[in-house]
């Protein structure tokens, strides 16, 4: 059995030495629900904020005591800083038009509204020379870096069963931004979970999805069934229902990931009861052990994944990190892996035969 101490496994990002002022783009509620606390709790300097909106933009950084800037032209003066692309998809193009060619950015996710899009911000960026990545931030939250350590540690084995399980009540009216969108759960939500699955198992060969809505809501979906595949060793599938309205007994949001020889369970908190939450959950079944060990998680999905995403960006900008996780480069496959699960979900099943 391998050496297994909950403790040991890594569930952060080394802090940058050095860490750069960071300007966002937009003033949403991600931003000072999630950026701005993660940013100040590791440490990262705040310069300021620009929105088209700028009563809001100028609300938001009073809050937070930093400046809200008058153009976008104001913005990407800002000498060395991180730019941060808190934006809609249909935005993040012209925005990083407009940053100055070699600079450092974070792209909130999805890359674009589709894979055309996706394909021009990639475009974009290796034109630019920009060194930018996407906000796949799950990819950094403690449990998850714990995960991947564990895994990567054999305390696993062989990764050959991946289930992602939700049954929960999400509450559409927060973001009634959603409603006539053509694309919805896999694009704004299950692309979290495709992309983990991507860094842990790499990209398969096809995807069997279909992905619908609910007669409760105007939302174009909000429930999907995946099956990604990855041959004949692993299973991979994906059961999401935003919908399931009937009481916190029965729901769930959890991974769980079976190896030849242990195992591992997570609770991904943050989506039961949103926007209070509840506790991320790790517990492993080590090679060679005879039961489940929880694994004390320091730090949740939000706001400690944003520090991470953000201290890597930072580190790759001052040359402390070859490896920018989620680059575009990487991050324009997981866009590639959520259009061919549209496009799954477009096309026809196959029929049963007819009867005799």
């Amino acid at each position: 059995m391998p050496d297994f101490s909950p403790s040991a496994l890594s569930q952060s990002w080394p802090l940058p030495s050095a860490p750069r002022p960071i300007v966002t783009f937009g003033a949403g509620s991600i931003v000072g629900d999630a950026h701005y606390p993660a940013y100040r709790k590791g440490g990262f300097p705040i310069a300021g904020l620009f929105d088209p909106d700028l009563a809001k933009a100028q609300a938001l950084a009073d809050s937070w005591g930093v400046t809200a800037y008058r153009s976008v032209e104001e913005a990407v003066a800002v000498e060395g800083a991180i730019f941060d692309l808190a934006t809609p998809p249909g935005a993040h193009a012209k925005v990083l038009e407009a940053l100055p060619d070699g600079a450092s950015v974070l792209i909130q996710k999805p890359m674009g509204s589709d894979l055309a899009a996706a394909t021009e911000i990639l475009s974009i960026c290796r034109r630019k020379d920009l060194k930018a990545a996407v906000n796949f931030q799950l990819r950094f939250a403690p449990m998850m870096l714990a995960l991947k350590d564990a895994i990567k540690k054999g305390l696993l084995g062989e990764v050959v069963d991946v289930e992602v399980h939700l049954a929960l009540d999400t509450p559409w009216q927060l973001w009634s931004f959603l409603e006539g969108l053509p694309r919805i759960e896999i694009a704004m939500h299950s692309i979290h979970y495709l992309d983990v699955i991507r860094q842990l198992l790499g990209d398969p060969v096809g995807v069997h999805a279909k992905s619908i809505g609910h007669p409760g809501h105007k939302m174009a979906q909000t429930r999907t069934t995946a099956i990604l595949d990855y041959g004949d060793r692993v299973r991979c599938a994906l059961s999401i229902n935003h919908d399931h309205k009937f009481g916190r007994r029965h729901q769930a949001c959890e991974f769980r990931i079976c190896g030849t020889e242990g195992a591992a369970y997570l609770q991904l908190g943050v989506n039961l009861d949103y926007p209070r939450g509840e506790p991320d959950i790790l517990e492993i079944y080590p090679k060679g052990g005879d039961g489940w060990v929880p694994v004390e998680l320091d730090g949740t999905w939000f706001p400690d994944a944003f520090v991470g995403r953000m201290a890597n960006l930072q580190h790759h900008a001052a040359g402390e990190d070859a490896e920018l996780v989620s680059s575009v480069e990487d991050a324009w496959m997981t866009m590639a892996l959520v259009e061919a699960a549209y496009a799954s979900s477009a096309a026809p099943a196959t029929p049963l035969a007819a009867r005799p």
